[in-house]
């Protein structure tokens, strides 16, 4: 297959990392160059848009657009990753938290806040990802960094095992859903 410039937009599946989907399309189009429009968590599924040569010089104005997503929310469960991936580290009960505090501070995270992005991501840091200086048992510092929340709606609250929250965000680039959740 050839391709010499443009843009490929792919729906991510679960289980793989950004980086994986432009690594199989460099092998696949014979090509290095090729980036994406922001990273996906491994276990995210949805629209990963990629530039192909030329086009990847365009990629940074479709960065700082408007993005959406659906997303589930585990209340009373504190993780490692600050995602279901992560291990364990600490529980809290949930029954004493009704749904109307859940609508309430969520609608309190809707216009412009200051996010602390979570310590397991992209993020470089004097040179390395976050993420890689966390594997290395090495202390993240990230800052707060302000963020835009353009919508919040909870579509249902789950109380069954878990307290579990499903959620649509409509928010400014460098958002981090897992950061909402935390």
């Amino acid at each position: 297959m050839s391709l010499q410039d443009g843009f490929v937009i792919l729906d991510k599946p679960a289980g793989i990392t950004s980086h994986d989907v432009v690594a199989k399309l460099r092998k696949t189009l014979g090509t290095k160059q090729v980036g994406h429009a922001g990273t996906l968590d491994p276990m995210a599924t949805g629209v990963l848009v990629l530039g192909v040569n030329k086009a990847t010089k365009f990629l940074q104005y479709i960065t700082q657009g408007k993005k959406a997503y659906h997303a589930q929310i585990r209340l009373g469960q504190v993780t490692t990753s600050d995602d279901a991936q992560g291990e364990i580290i600490s529980t809290s009960d949930t029954s004493i938290v009704s749904d109307q505090e859940i609508r309430d501070f969520l609608a309190s995270q809707v216009g412009n806040i200051m996010q602390v992005p979570t310590k397991v991501s992209a993020i470089k840091i004097n040179g390395q990802r976050a993420y890689d200086l966390v594997r290395e048992g090495k202390a993240v510092d990230i800052p707060a960094r302000q963020i835009e929340i353009y919508k919040l709606d909870v579509i249902e609250i789950k109380r069954e095992d878990f307290l579990d929250i499903e959620v649509y965000v409509e928010c400014s680039a460098g958002t981090y859903i897992r950061s909402i959740a935390r």
